[in-house]
């Protein structure tokens, strides 16, 4: 299945592989339909009543809803993936979510009924998500996955730019365009008015079809990928899902760099959990409005997008470069950074200097992971890594605004930046002798 010709490395390689290029293509759709329908659902709130007095909790529990599968489910979806086809999961979690956006339009507009929709959607997510991982080292060679993980976070980042900058005005467009059209066929061939209040429900059909139709042709184009099952152990196969956990766990305690690798993660995606939380004080310090927030987040993601781009196009040259511990470094100094600036300008640079460092460790812990595994553990891998993740992500979350509360904005970004830094120092220092050789 893999390319047996030696790689010329970069990004251009990885768009000649056409299989790779289709797994990619599926993603961008994918991962832009998932930003669309966050602001779908949003937006749906003033339609789906909430129960009286709970107004103001309806958002954080359509939040909660979207959140508590990644929790729940995580690790039970990456045993699923090891013990199943993966093109079929790609292809049926597509499938299923796009048909369940469009069955939107047709169901009760009651405030439970966007509860579960956003819960069974986050569930669909929980399979997908290790499925495509695990499906990315079986399209591309091994000296490619550097550039194909740094291609894949471009996106990433570049669809949740674009997907929640352009998601409300496409939204818009297609409503207006489907209370258009519906009008024009039914005055112009008497459909009669049913087909119209059927069809055209507030215009959420044909937000419904906007959203459900990017995820119905990711699914198509995954039914192509050359993805099979590749000659599981049928003692897997077979085993109880209780035991493929305890496999899953008795790996990581084994394998010492994959779980080196996703402890880094965990500081990574923690640190980028906290900034979310403490960008609204930031920006006061350097002159924005707190309202603004989201231009600090967007200067670090475009700083996430260069790294990238610049690791992916020129990552072989890095081989043996030890880049965690750099980009820990880099991480550290930008947030020591930020207790000193009062400028608008150098607020913004060291917020991209975040995400050049960001870029610096993600990209090759996550190249690590999918080096290391073996094909039959990669499911049960990533649905741990999802787990840990979502839980780094919450955590930092729940425990940032009441920490600058207490200690001060200053105190929290000094323990940060120390709190990273002896975290890179720790973590390279454990698997120096061998991680060069493997990234």
């Amino acid at each position: 299945m893999l390319p047996t010709s030696p790689s010329d490395g970069g990004f251009g390689s990885l768009l000649k592989n056409r299989p790779f290029l289709a797994l990619w293509t599926a993603q961008v759709l994918s991962q832009v339909a998932d930003k669309i329908f966050f602001v779908f659902l949003i937006a749906l709130l003033v339609n789906y009543q909430p129960p009286p007095g709970l107004e103001n909790s309806a958002r954080s529990a359509l939040m909660f809803a979207i959140t508590l599968p990644a929790i729940l489910f995580g690790s039970a979806a990456g045993i699923f993936v090891d013990r199943f086809d993966k093109r079929q999961i790609l292809v049926g979690c597509n499938l299923l979510r796009g048909l369940l956006i469009l069955a939107m339009p047709l169901l009760p507009k009651a405030f439970v009924v966007l509860l579960v929709i956003g819960f069974l959607e986050s569930v669909l997510t929980q399979f997908f998500a290790p499925a495509e991982q695990a499906a990315i080292p079986l399209l591309v060679p091994r000296q490619g996955l550097m550039s194909a993980n740094a291609l894949f976070t471009t996106t990433l980042m570049g669809s949740l730019i674009v997907g929640f900058a352009i998601g409300e005005p496409l939204l818009t467009l297609a409503k207006d365009f489907t209370t258009t059209l519906i009008g024009l066929l039914v005055g112009r061939f008497a459909i009669g008015e049913p087909l119209l209040t059927l069809a055209n429900v507030e215009g959420s059909f044909g937000q419904a079809l906007l959203v459900g139709g990017l995820y119905l042709v990711g699914a198509a184009i995954f039914y192509y990928l050359p993805l099979h099952k590749t000659g599981a152990d049928p003692h897997v196969v077979q085993a109880h899902p209780w035991s493929d956990f305890k496999a899953g766990l008795a790996y990581l305690r084994k394998d010492r760099l994959v779980s080196s690798a996703m402890v880094q993660l965990t500081i990574l995606y923690s640190v980028f959990a906290a900034l979310t939380v403490l960008a609204i004080d930031l920006v006061k310090e350097i002159g924005l409005k707190s309202t603004q927030f989201g231009f600090l987040l967007a200067a670090a993601g475009v700083g996430m997008v260069f790294g990238a781009a610049v690791l992916g196009h020129w990552g072989d040259r890095f081989h043996h470069k030890p880049l965690p511990l750099i980009g820990f470094l880099v991480m550290a100094a930008g947030l020591t950074g930020f207790v000193f600036t009062t400028h608008l300008w150098v607020g913004l640079s060291l917020s991209a200097l975040l995400g050049v460092g960001a870029s610096m460790v993600g990209i090759p812990m996550q190249t690590l992971i999918q080096r290391q595994t073996p094909e039959s553990m990669r499911g049960k891998v990533f649905g741990f890594q999802n787990n840990v993740v979502n839980i780094a992500l919450s955590v930092p979350l729940a425990i940032a605004g009441p920490l600058t509360d207490a200690v001060g904005l200053r105190l929290v970004l000094f323990g940060m930046s120390a709190i990273v830094s002896l975290g890179g120092v720790w973590a390279w220092r454990s698997t120096r002798r061998v991680l060069q050789d493997v990234i």
